[in-house]
């Protein structure tokens, strides 16, 4: 890789999803600012007219649990308005009914097509990343997107975690992150915390108070894992101090925060809902102070607290700046985003732009390693193709990175020692030749190089693919070149 490769390059490769043939030049003159204009909520969003949102993907839980029930007893399917949503221990590949209950082929066919692919029934992942393969492919530079996956990564859950989580991931992502990138970052908190993904994921739905009314009367407890990852991950960061008695407090104010589950109150089903009966009652001091509201409004204030905080600040500018620019990040840079983040009261938009206003962004050297839902992007963006989405999501799982699926809420790690394994490398080669299989077969690897990666292509890449043994060795080559690999 050349010692400083072009803005444009920086543009698209560090800040972006990687260049398509003729983005270089189309960018070259102002590249700072073509990033800068993806800083608009809309750049963000994914259309959602033919997606489940999250009462849907719960309807469809319910419906594969009719059915299951119905067969087992061999009765026709009792209404999915019955009775309060369950959960089997085990995860379900069955057809989803989209909107109302079909009986019989027709809610097959019509589950199927909901899955968006009939081979496949009952995944929803695999219209999610349509639709994300579609908005990256359309992309100027990426950054929205590249956002966007920064802070979903940030609220992780895991899609296999269990069956509620799985059917509502995608909306979770659609509805409670994309909505916020650019604006309050409290806002985006509260979206996140309040959806049914995290409060199921996190367990808090079924988080009791020991001293409220169904506390008393059921003898359950308190689970500590929502207020422990709010602290710890989404907000002040494990440094900052808090204590294990911190967190129980925050647990007992978190008590009666969860999502409606019977589908016959519509007004409930699927939204945050505030429980008073598991709500633990009384005063509960956190980091020193004391919250004595009522309901709901504990908590309301406890978030803001922490949103505000000046450890959230140096928090989520240090995994920014380590997200975008080095694994070791640079401290002036990290001061300059806490800065913003604190004297713009979390405005996300003002910290983005920050982040690409400072030249330090820009000069520091392409040490970091694209992550694995990060390179399939740019390839596809890079050789004009659109593979299968089930293709898409083998690959993912291959190289380490299944959609939606981090191994904890930690998220995936994107420093270059996670995604530099034993086998990394080996597999990240095996996707490469069956994207470049799946390119024109005419293509000439020496203009495509060229194109993709401009003057920031070495004498080694270029000589390499010169010497590749036609366009799917060449074009397997610029795929594994560390001028594509590397961010």
């Amino acid at each position: 890789m050349s010692a400083s490769p072009p803005p444009a390059f920086i543009a698209l490769q560090r800040f972006g999803l990687g260049a398509r043939p003729g983005d270089l030049a189309a960018i070259a003159s102002d590249p700072r600012n073509a990033v800068l204009a993806e800083i608009v909520p809309a750049a963000a969003l994914i259309p959602q007219a033919s997606l489940l949102d999250t009462v849907a993907g719960l309807e469809a839980i319910r419906a594969i649990q009719m059915d299951r029930k119905a067969a087992k007893e061999g009765t026709p399917p009792a209404p999915a308005d019955a009775a309060t949503m369950t959960e089997p221990a085990e995860m379900s590949g069955e057809p989803m009914a989209s909107g109302g209950k079909p009986k019989g082929k027709k809610k097959k066919q019509q589950a199927a097509a909901a899955a968006g692919d009939p081979t496949k029934p009952g995944n929803p992942l695999l219209p999610e990343l349509t639709a994300r393969l579609d908005h990256a492919g359309k992309a100027t530079i990426g950054f929205a997107e590249r956002w966007a996956m920064f802070w979903t990564n940030n609220f992780a859950v895991e899609a296999d975690s269990n069956q509620i989580v799985r059917w509502t991931v995608g909306a979770y992502d659609r509805e409670a992150i994309r909505p916020h990138l650019f604006g309050r970052f409290s806002d985006l908190l509260f979206a996140a915390t309040q959806h049914p993904a995290m409060l199921r994921y996190l367990n808090n739905a079924t988080s009791i108070g020991p001293d409220s009314k169904a506390g008393e009367k059921q003898g359950k407890g308190l689970n500590e894992n929502h207020a422990r990852e709010l602290m710890e991950l989404h907000t002040i960061g494990v440094d900052a101090g808090y204590t294990q008695a911190d967190v129980t407090s925050f647990a007992k104010v978190l008590t009666g925060w969860t999502f409606g589950q019977k589908p016959d109150q519509p007004e409930k089903f699927g939204r945050f809902v505030f429980n008073p009966a598991t709500h633990e009652p009384g005063p509960q001091t956190i980091l020193g102070q004391v919250y004595d509201q009522k309901g709901v409004k504990q908590g309301d204030a406890v978030h803001d607290m922490l949103a505000a905080h000046p450890a959230t600040a140096t928090h989520i500018a240090t995994k920014l700046v380590r997200h975008f620019v080095a694994d070791e990040p640079p401290a002036d840079l990290v001061a300059l985003l806490a800065k913003s983040f604190a004297d713009s009261g979390g405005d996300l938009a003002a910290l983005a732009k920050t982040l690409l206003g400072a030249d330090a962004a820009w000069s520091a050297p392409l040490t970091k390693l694209r992550l694995p839902h990060e390179y399939l992007y740019a390839a596809t963006r890079a050789l004009g193709i659109a593979p299968k989405p089930q293709q898409i999501l083998k690959a993912l799982t291959t190289l380490g990175q299944p959609m939606f699926n981090p191994p904890s809420p930690e998220g995936f790690h994107d420093d270059v020692a996670t995604w530099l394994a034993p086998d990394a490398m080996t597999n990240r080669l095996d996707v490469a030749q069956l994207f470049a299989t799946a390119a024109d077969s005419s293509a000439d690897a020496r203009a495509v190089a060229d194109d993709i990666l401009g003057a920031a292509q070495s004498d080694k890449t270029r000589e390499a693919i010169a010497r590749a043994e036609g366009p799917v060795q060449g074009l397997s080559i610029l795929l594994m070149s560390p001028e594509f690999q590397r961010r």
